[in-house]
């Protein structure tokens, strides 16, 4: 090799690195040696972890915490299709995440070698783009566009296939190539947006819901902004359950009341009803701003004559070109309306029990106790009915949950890169014991980083959610597979990783656990012996009742 001259996975990690990459979750394996060897002279750091899927999981973590790229490095053929379930969890978040892959080698293409695998195949529809560069004069020109692809409204993940014969070629490169210049929005069309303005003008009773990625700490700023501005109450939606997500409150309630709905980058489907009346009322028009041509033909095509306007475009830059086009409205009485039922918290029969076994409400209002005594509090919530418990009542001002993709497992790994983009923050993953069985192991990740989390677990001793669709569906007397062991002793792994553990049976001695937890300093976990009991729904029937 030409001293001078850059190896092709040298040029990868050198770019990456200019584009402001500092850390990298992975698990190694041998195509992709080579890009670990570069990441030494480049200074990136790389987050080892105990399962593929792990290493994706965290890369969207950083992307939700951080707003910028998170990324993730698998080797080929199991240890692609090991993150392919994460991969579609970025995808359902909105999340800016590069999955880089080893290949076998392009020399070898179509000769039966190691773990070849037509990987762009398997990841194109979980991705914006899936692309396997076949010369390294492709190398570059493939990363920067997945990159941009990557932070492009919608963002979403990018998948790099990267052959191991182009990772050890020279390049024929002595310097980094030219950056592309950035690309520049396309302009907003001044028709519809005057068209825009005077819906949202019109309108007595105007709401805006937002997308997973206006949820993101970052992105609520601008929202928040934009919602006195306008003077028009924004609601970011990423839940699977939709206008029923548990922290929305009752807001499924106040919807049908409204007379223009404006969907800004929130997707119509499934969570809204597919846009039918039951969920969006029967008077209300609809407006849709989306950056995705194929939004607004959904739209056009399942609202019909409900659909007043489509707008193409970025949903900040068209509300932020709104504002500055018409001031904002007198709507007190709508906004105070809309935010009292988001802060409903009123069910029938729902009881906060402390004692043993503890409730689920009583469990999440004592982490919240917790959570609002610390500094930097970020909450993570992961698991099926007990994780709707933790949305509904701990909150943070940054908060990452499961999703879109309604997928379980993750909370642990999303903890740990929440940690590592925040040292300082105090990072709690509320968690159930189904949930904890993916992936405690990455305690383990957590201690050797030194990424002092505190995950607690609901424990139920079952997989409540199935459980509770056996007891609706088929009667009591059907139920099978979905418990859990009564002898599992989850703190205990945190101990003997070198983390550690605590149990918990009420109240007091949660919070007992909580405080020993923080002053630790280690990554810990905490075995919380739960009720178990269906996800909370809340009425507005009972104002009085708000959460926190």
């Amino acid at each position: 090799m030409t001293e001078t001259q850059v190896l092709g996975s040298q040029l990868i990690i050198r770019s990456l690195h200019r584009l402001g990459v500092k850390t990298i979750f992975s698990l190694s394996g041998n195509q992709i040696m080579p890009l670990y060897d570069a990441c030494l002279d480049a200074g990136i750091r790389i987050i080892h972890v105990r399962h593929e899927a792990a290493a994706v999981f965290m890369a969207d973590a950083w992307a939700q915490i951080t707003g910028e790229l998170g990324v993730a490095m698998l080797t080929a053929a199991p240890g692609i299709t090991n993150g392919l379930a994460p991969l579609y969890s970025a995808s359902q978040a909105e999340s800016p995440v590069l999955l880089i892959s080893g290949d076998s080698s392009v020399g070898e293409d179509g000769s039966g070698a190691f773990q070849e695998l037509d990987q762009v195949s398997i990841t194109s529809p979980l991705t914006k783009l899936s692309i396997r560069p076949l010369t390294v004069q492709e190398l570059y020109p493939a990363l920067d566009n997945a990159v941009g692809q990557a932070l492009a409204p919608r963002r979403g993940p990018v998948h790099l296939a990267l052959p191991f014969d182009l990772l050890t070629a020279e390049t024929g490169l002595k310097e980094l190539p030219e950056p592309a210049a950035s690309r520049a929005a396309a302009p907003i069309d001044a028709s519809s947006l005057e068209r825009l303005a005077a819906l949202v003008t019109g309108a007595e009773r105007p709401l805006v819901l937002a997308g997973p990625a206006g949820a993101r700490s970052h992105m609520r700023a601008a929202f928040d902004k934009l919602e006195e501005a306008l003077g028009v109450p924004v609601v970011p939606m990423e839940s699977p359950r939709g206008l029923k997500d548990p922290s929305l409150g009752s807001l499924s309630e106040i919807i049908p009341h409204a007379d223009l709905i404006v969907l800004a980058g929130k997707c119509l489907d499934f969570t809204l009803g597919f846009g039918g009346t039951r969920a969006l009322g029967e008077h209300a028009r609809v407006a849709v701003i989306d950056p995705d041509a194929r939004m607004l033909e959904r739209a056009g095509r399942l609202l019909g004559e409900r659909l007043a306007l489509t707008l193409q475009g970025e949903p900040v830059a068209v509300l932020s070109a709104l504002r500055a086009a018409r001031p904002a409205a007198e709507r007190s009485a709508w906004r105070a309306r809309v935010d009292g039922a988001l802060r409903n918290r009123a069910s029938h029969g729902l009881a906060a029990s402390a004692g043993a076994p503890l409730g689920p409400r009583a469990l999440c209002e004592t982490v919240q106790t917790f959570l609002a005594s610390v500094p930097d509090p970020v909450l993570v919530c992961d698991g099926g009915e007990f994780g709707q418990w933790a949305q509904a009542f701990c909150t943070a001002p940054t908060r990452i949950i499961n999703g879109m993709s309604g997928a379980i497992g993750a909370g642990v790994c999303y903890a740990i890169a929440a940690k590592i983009a925040r040292p300082d923050a105090t990072v709690v993953v509320l968690m159930g014991d189904g949930t904890a069985g993916f992936h405690l192991m990455e305690l383990d990740t957590a201690v050797r980083e030194n990424a002092s989390i505190i995950a607690v677990i609901g424990n139920d001793l079952r997989w409540n959610a199935e459980h509770l669709i056996q007891v609706r569906t088929y009667g009591p007397q059907r139920l099978i597979g979905c418990e859990l062991s009564p002898t599992a002793r989850y703190h205990d792994v945190a101990s003997a990783l070198g983390g550690a553990g605590f149990a918990a049976h009420d109240a007091e001695s949660l919070k007992t656990a909580l405080g020993l937890a923080i002053n630790s300093g280690l990554p810990a976990c905490i075995n919380v012996s739960m009720a178990g009991e269906a996800a909370p729904a809340f009425s507005a029937s009972d104002p009085s009742a708000t959460g926190h």
